[in-house]
């Protein structure tokens, strides 16, 4: 192998290495700094002192695999200081067809950062599972989107999951760090006019509802596979990762467990296009053009309207299609 084939390899892994020495080794930036630094000045001697190349390979990978080692075994928990909105993990007891979950987040919120903290704890009925559907969230970039996957009970209930990161006190979210061991996964449980009304009505970013076409007996197996990993995570914790289990491949993860795979398709990385994906694939709604189905499914100003209301997910749902689903028990 020739060097100059070997240098954009070298840089991407020693950039990957010393990304990881820098942004989660020792609390410590000056030794968190001259470790990242001590790593690319090794790589550095390589390239200058080390010939033929496959032994440039070889001292390289040894550093590499010891730096990879010691990352990977960086390991999550469950006992930090956390911010109040994800402060409590959602449990849940399973009792046939019933199962109750605790920690059902249902603040009331006032702005974004002033809120009125509830905790509940729901029984729902899977027997009465009545439909999926899911929402795409926009923040900045239409090419990324937050997703968040709400099923109906025909009682008129709705139970909406976000896959989030678990942030600590002081803590934001960063979309880089997002690729490294800095930010536990975190399942939000809760009302949907906390987790989409705090999103339409504070937070101001662009919110889409599709009403999903998922057979009832895959939407139920989906959500009693979300519900067995809330609880694995209440004893042990796992990483959030921007690329590999976030928002969307999170959902993709679970519907491979219920083997409902699709194919990969890019737009599940780029998931703001995840809507037309579904469109083509005729997962939502094909009855009207994409374009004309996309417009009634922005639902901000239903959302600011219904406020606080108790009858906020049925009335952002006004005038959405219905994906050939049953009535509501009235």
């Amino acid at each position: 192998m020739k060097l100059a084939i070997s240098i954009p390899a070298l840089l991407v892994l020693t950039v990957w290495a010393a990304a990881c020495l820098w942004f989660d080794g020792p609390d410590s930036r000056l030794l968190a700094g001259a470790l990242s630094m001590l790593f690319v000045a090794a790589v550095l001697a390589l390239l200058l002192l080390v010939r033929p190349v496959w032994r440039l390979w070889v001292g390289f990978l040894v550093l590499f695999v010891l730096v990879q080692a010691w990352w990977l075994n960086i390991e999550p928990s469950n006992d930090r200081e956390w911010i109040a909105d994800v402060a409590r993990p959602p449990a849940v007891t399973f009792d046939g067809d019933l199962v109750t979950i605790e920690n059902v987040r249902n603040f009331h919120y006032r702005s974004e950062t002033d809120f009125d903290e509830n905790w509940e704890t729901r029984t729902y009925d899977l027997s009465q599972i009545r439909g999926l559907d899911i929402y795409l969230v926009y923040w900045g970039s239409p090419m990324i989107a937050h997703t968040i996957v709400s099923w109906e009970f025909a009682d008129g209930r709705h139970l909406a999951v976000s896959i989030e990161t678990r942030k600590e006190v002081g803590e934001g979210y960063s979309a880089v760090l997002g690729f490294f061991r800095q930010y536990e996964l975190y399942y939000v449980v809760a009302d949907e006019r906390d987790l989409v009304g705090l999103r339409t009505n504070h937070r101001g970013e662009d919110v889409y509802l599709y009403r999903l076409k998922t057979p009832v007996p895959r939407a139920r197996a989906l959500l009693v596979d979300y519900m067995e990993t809330m609880n694995e995570l209440v004893n042990k914790p796992r990483w959030y990762n921007a690329l590999l289990h976030n928002c969307t491949t999170g959902i993709r993860r679970h519907a491979q467990h219920i083997a409902a795979q699709r194919p990969f398709d890019w737009r599940i990385i780029v998931n703001g296009y995840l809507d037309q994906l579904g469109y083509e694939r005729g997962s939502i709604d094909t009855s009207l053009p994409f374009d004309e189905l996309r417009q009634k499914s922005h639902i901000n100003e239903k959302g600011k309207a219904a406020g606080n209301s108790p009858d906020f997910s049925r009335l952002i749902r006004e005038g959405l299609p219905t994906a050939g689903r049953a009535p509501l028990i009235n």
